[in-house]
């Protein structure tokens, strides 16, 4: 696929950092010229490098995301209404415009497979695009025959199983209203997204199976329902095998009918679909996400930046609470095959989606980038991966060492793609494109149509410096509204609040001189030591390259005015310690190669690392634990993987 640069040692025990920037791989003339976002600029008539069709795509939005409709041919009525009219927060996209992201992600050839599920179990369905046609329309029926049609909300509490999709793609077609959390999320966190949008059914399991155990959910359902006063019916998915309840229906009676398969088109920003911020330190947001700017959002994203489209085999690990999910199903849009896979990653070894992936033949790979981290601390060697083109990164920022294994390890011709974007776009603001080089620790590019900046304290865009990641011009794919917010205020106030008509996102960032980006975590978490800011990304990537760490989280309690104590928090691996001379290493190390000012005040040990359920560490919460928020106040453990490791923090004397 391309031809890889020279790689430094892969950081194990000796301790020996990567540095940021070495060259891993660079594209081959014919990865270049196959490449489908090349087709694309060559379509516009465009002969520029990558730089310069962003910037046309930032500088010139509308004619950017006209082209997307008419390059992809996307099914609906564009309508003769302007393309952008309004700012940001107030934007109005494709006035006039009419489609439905179902009829979108369902057209192709009937024969081709659309969908491949796996199961930890060993489990294997697949679907061709025509049987998946049909179970929509029968699922599509069964809610009709339930009451659901256009602006109703269908609630879903299932695992990543082919019935989720199905669910989706059925209720979507209806102009009706998804949203859906994992069912590993407790009843108190369920009720509080979905009772914020009050829908009409619930699709739920009566458990799932995850690490070789079965875990029985059916309790947890009857609660959830008792809690939703506005549902008409609960579908039950028996998915390990339990009794369906009298009061519910069973998913084979709800698609017990055939019908012809339809699509109710809707205006462009009509809402598809209701994601939720972490919820960790209050109501989770409950984000809205049009029809028109998810299809062309993930339609130039899935096919310029990942490069994908028929033939490609399509891989994500997520669960159906993270978006994730939402980005993975969105490759039905290019016309790939969708793998879908229940279970844990790590059973019944931490290189099981590693083997997963070449058992299916997935060509484009996506998982978090602990999993990645994890993966080379286990020394895992991934074999099989003959058909592998990229890999994608996300969640939290991939350190340079992460990046080396790959190529070390994996294979050394893949394309890594580490993005960051957030359930806010649901897409990625920066991220890779098969035109242009992976360097460790570095993001190539800001994908197209996204006007990414740096800010400086005073609002001025930066290069080569950390600054606030702010978006400056419109994005489809920016939520329509926040639910049950109709003047707008909280939607303004998470995003614009800062620079008025400027996005700004919460996360430090760098843009290099050739528009490359690095990410150093959230902006709300920064380490602040005598008046020198760093992102907890360049911490981490110091202390979790010793295999005697498992995990690791650092805090800075400095107030505004008042510098605090740093405090580093380890959990350790299994069979190690946190012995004197480890305390003295990671000291000396943190001191030579981030500054004497990182040199934590003290370091302790704890069982874990507090995590959000989509795998997020929770530094803000950790934070107002130690300055004396109770910890009941300071995060709600429904919306978190590890609530019982909350009480090993406390406040500071």
């Amino acid at each position: 696929m391309g031809r890889e640069g020279d790689i430094e040692a892969v950081a194990r025990k000796d301790g020996h950092m990567v540095d940021e920037g070495a060259l891993l791989w660079e594209p081959a003339a014919e990865v270049v010229r196959d490449a489908r976002v090349t087709r694309y600029t060559q379509w516009l008539g465009r002969t520029g490098d990558y730089q310069d069709v962003w910037t046309w795509s930032v500088e010139s939005p509308a004619d950017f995301w006209t082209s997307i409709w008419d390059y992809f041919d996307v099914v609906g009525e564009r309508g003769d209404g302007p393309v952008i009219s309004g700012t940001m927060p107030g934007v109005e996209w494709f006035a006039g415009s009419t489609l439905n992201y179902a009829e979108n992600a369902l057209r192709g050839h009937p024969g081709r497979t659309a969908v491949i599920f796996r199961n930890e179990s060993g489990g294997r369905w697949q679907y061709s695009l025509g049987e998946l046609r049909e179970e929509v329309a029968r699922v599509r029926a069964g809610l009709v025959r339930l009451g659901v049609g256009r602006g109703d909300r269908v609630a879903a509490y299932v695992p990543n199983v082919p019935e989720a999709l199905i669910a989706f793609l059925a209720t979507a077609s209806l102009g009706a209203v998804w949203s859906s959390c994992s069912p590993d999320f407790g009843a108190p966190s369920v009720t509080d997204r979905f009772a914020q949008i009050e829908p009409t059914v619930l699709v739920a399991v009566d458990g799932y199976r995850y690490g070789g155990k079965r875990f029985d959910r059916s309790d947890v359902v009857r609660e959830i329902a008792a809690k939703l006063p506005t549902l008409k019916a609960t579908v039950w998915i028996p998915t390990i095998g339990l009794d369906v309840p009298e009061t519910a229906l069973s998913w084979d009676d709800l698609r017990a009918e055939t019908a012809p398969l339809e699509f109710e088109r809707v205006p462009f920003g009509h809402p598809l679909w209701v994601l939720y911020s972490s919820g960790t330190t209050g109501l989770p947001k409950p984000i809205v996400h049009g029809h028109g700017g998810i299809v062309l959002e993930h339609l130039k994203s899935l096919s310029f930046h990942q490069d994908l489209g028929q033939g490609d085999v399509f891989f994500w690990y997520t669960t159906t609470g993270w978006m994730m999910w939402n980005y993975l199903i969105g490759g039905l849009l290019v016309g790939a095959t969708v793998l879908l896979y229940d279970g844990s990653a790590a059973h019944p070894a931490t290189d099981a989606l590693w083997r997963l992936a070449a058992e299916e033949g997935v060509t484009y790979f996506g998982t978090g980038a602990p999993y990645i981290m994890a993966s080379l601390k286990a020394g895992v060697k991934p074999e099989g991966l003959d058909r592998l083109r990229g890999i994608g990164s996300t969640g939290s920022p991939l350190p340079p060492e992460g990046f080396a294994w790959v190529y070390s390890d994996v294979r050394p011709d893949v394309q890594l793609g580490s993005f960051s974007g957030g359930t806010d776009v649901c897409t990625g603001f920066v991220g890779a494109v098969p035109l242009l080089p992976i360097r460790a620790g570095v993001i190539p590019c800001r994908c197209l149509g996204a006007k990414v900046e740096s800010y400086d304290p005073s609002g001025r865009p930066v290069i080569d410096e950390v600054g606030e990641l702010v978006v400056t011009q419109p994005m489809p794919s920016m939520p329509v509204m926040f639910w049950n917010d109709p003047s707008g205020d909280r939607y303004r106030e998470s995003y614009f609040a800062d620079y008025p008509g400027v996005w700004r996102h919460g996360d430090w960032i760098k843009i290099l001189p050739d528009g490359g980006c690095v990410i150093y975590g959230r902006s709300d978490s920064t380490l602040n030591r005598g008046g020198v800011r760093m992102g907890t990304s360049e911490f981490y990537r110091v202390v979790e390259r010793y295999d005697e760490i498992a995990d690791s989280l650092v805090i800075d309690t400095g107030r505004l005015g008042q510098e605090g104590r740093l405090l580093l928090y380890v959990t350790m691996a299994e069979g190690a310690t946190l012995t004197d001379d480890l305390i003295a290493r990671l000291r000396t190390a943190l001191r030579t190669e981030l500054s004497p000012r990182h040199v934590p005040d003290e370091i302790h040990e704890v069982p874990g690392i507090p995590r959000t359920l989509s795998g997020k560490k929770l530094e803000v919460p950790v934070r107002k634990i130690l300055l004396g928020t109770p910890v009941e106040e300071a995060a709600n453990p429904d919306a978190m993987a590890n609530p019982q490791v909350l009480r090993h923090f406390s406040p500071m004397d």
